[in-house]
């Protein structure tokens, strides 16, 4: 009987033990939510951490508006449903009839997406696009370049002018005014139209290759090269997303 009794103290002695920790564990995990909720920790979405501007990789487009208002270039190219939206939405929509509107970098704003007019399809659509938006904003600025088929276009315009402009899709598509300063520093190679283009440069002089990989270049001297921007940039601000009406 005694013996019972024992086994009997035994095993209430070790429950009770036992429903002493899970008391004493379910406190602490409260104190520590309790304590999270007080204090919580800073952190961002994991597509914006993992972020990486590659939308900027051939093929690609984009316009530099000189302006510090996104709404102001969501009104002025007319896009439909606006929303605002971080760099990773925004860039994640930046396709079919979607255009992304950055948020300002420095006095810049840029306008990316594939339906942006290709000089190499409809130079007068790029045209009239470029200098509508020039007439209502100012300084407008076009950059396009085609790795693959070796495309490249780039434009300047302000009040609705054309200050310079050139475009290649195989000959000469587009161009108009002189030169820039930027243009010659950089030695980029500008055919006239009709001009015969010679075909053996060999790949390390060849004029065609050195302005694809010399436009990105142009486009900091010029205004913003969005290849160079980095996570403080791309964690600043929201943009705007819209459809092409």
């Amino acid at each position: 009987m005694l013996i019972l009794l024992s086994l009997l103290l035994l095993i209430l002695g070790v429950g009770a033990f036992f429903f002493w920790l899970a008391t004493r564990h379910g406190r602490q995990r409260q104190a520590l939510a309790e304590a999270a909720l007080r204090h919580p920790p800073s952190r961002r979405w994991p597509d914006e951490e993992s972020f990486r501007p590659e939308i900027f990789d051939s093929p690609c487009r984009w316009i530099a508006v000189r302006t510090t208002e996104p709404r102001a270039v969501q009104k002025a190219l007319k896009l439909a449903n606006p929303t605002l939206c971080t760099w990773a939405e925004g860039l994640a929509e930046a396709r079919d009839r979607r255009l992304f509107i950055t948020p300002p970098i420095g006095e810049w704003v840029l306008v990316v997406g594939s339906s942006l007019p290709d000089p190499g399809d409809d130079v007068d659509e790029c045209f009239h696009l470029l200098t509508d938006l020039s007439r209502k904003l100012g300084l407008v600025q076009f950059f396009s370049l085609n790795r693959a088929l070796g495309h490249h276009a780039w434009a300047r315009l302000d009040a609705g002018e054309v200050l310079r402009a050139y475009a290649w899709a195989g000959h000469v598509m587009w161009n108009q005014g002189p030169p820039s300063p930027a243009e010659l520093g950089l030695d980029l190679r500008c055919y006239e139209y009709l001009e015969e283009v010679e075909k053996n440069w060999g790949e390390a002089h060849d004029p065609i290759l050195q302005n694809l990989d010399r436009l990105p270049m142009l486009a900091a001297r010029w205004s913003v090269d969005p290849a160079a921007l980095d996570e403080r940039h791309l964690a600043t601000g929201r943009g705007i997303v819209g459809e092409i009406t």
